[in-house]
């Protein structure tokens, strides 16, 4: 089964047992116990609705999913295959909450005519076909994510384009607002991108600097350089992992040890607003900064003496 959602568009970039799940809710929605042949699409009438498929899925792949899972299915394992078109739900075809716990899924009548053909002559000759008349749903959201970009205006007047998501609104903000007001004239030396890792960089400004080399895993999202206070920012956006905890600071120091670098470091954690800084503070280390976007004209200091002056 995730050979075939591969093969329709279906992103399969998930942890494995995700990608189990997603496969067997897809199976369990088809009625499919032994064979792909079996499986009954929505010409039928029979939806099944999230309990159903929790039943199916216990009593025939070796499951003990708990009852009370029911929304994890609708939620998780039928996310995609639904927004895909693969799995349809009975409220496209009547009038139902979404959250409606009598809603059933069934296999799209496409669908389920391709998985006849599975490992069939004709199995080459269907996947065409059916490719043909849908849109991937990969291809629908890189549309998507190349339509929605985050403009982003670096302090020396060059544009760039982050790839749309919430970190990437956070690196936005640390580059047009936190940076003139704490950057001390500082100029963007490095933005990664979670689509391009060397979205911008400057590569001669920080070997002048002797900053390690830039494969490094430990990179910031982004690192900046004043040449008023020959400060060098190591900056990164927090969402839902990546602050700069002691171990990460240790690791970066002996690299610039190293590379014998040449500018004083500061690390500064980003993050959206005090809520997500309150669940990551335990972790931050000493000797680091933290900014808030939503509290922009302010820092927290672990013990950051290289900042104590700017409040004389």
């Amino acid at each position: 089964m995730l050979d075939i959602l591969k093969a329709v568009g279906v992103p399969v970039d998930n942890s494995d047992r995700k990608l189990e799940r997603m496969a067997k809710a897809c199976m369990a929605v088809g009625k499919i116990k032994h064979s792909f042949q079996e499986a009954v699409s929505s010409e039928i009438g029979d939806f099944s609705r999230s309990r159903d498929i929790i039943a199916f899925e216990n009593a025939n792949y070796g499951e003990k999913i708990a009852d009370a899972s029911y929304d994890d299915i609708r939620r998780q394992d039928l996310k995609l295959p639904v927004e895909a078109g693969i799995v349809l739900n009975s409220s496209s075809q009547e009038e139902q909450a979404t959250n409606n716990p009598s809603r059933g899924y069934a296999l799209s009548p496409a669908f389920a005519n391709l998985i006849h053909q599975y490992k069939t002559a004709n199995w080459t000759n269907a996947l065409e076909c059916y490719i043909q008349k849908t849109i991937s749903l990969k291809e629908e959201l890189e549309r998507i994510r190349d339509l929605i970009k985050v403009p982003v205006t670096l302090p020396d007047g060059k544009k760039i384009n982050l790839s749309f998501g919430e970190h990437n609104e956070l690196q936005k903000a640390i580059i047009e607002v936190f940076l003139p007001i704490f950057g001390f004239g500082a100029e963007v030396l490095y933005v990664g991108d979670t689509k391009d890792k060397y979205l911008h960089l400057e590569k001669e400004a920080l070997e002048s600097l002797c900053f390690f080399p830039l494969e490094h895993e430990e990179l910031p999202d982004v690192v900046a350089y004043s040449r008023e206070k020959n400060l060098l920012y190591l900056i990164e956006a927090y969402h839902s992992t990546g602050e700069w905890s002691e171990i990460r600071v240790r690791k970066v120091k002996r690299k610039l040890e190293k590379s014998k670098c040449t500018a004083n470091i500061v690390f500064f954690t980003a993050f959206e607003n005090k809520n997500v800084f309150r669940q990551k503070a335990k972790d931050i280390a000493w000797e680091t900064e933290v900014w808030i976007a939503d509290a922009p004209e302010h820092l927290v200091h672990f013990n950051g003496y290289k900042f104590l002056e700017m409040h004389k």
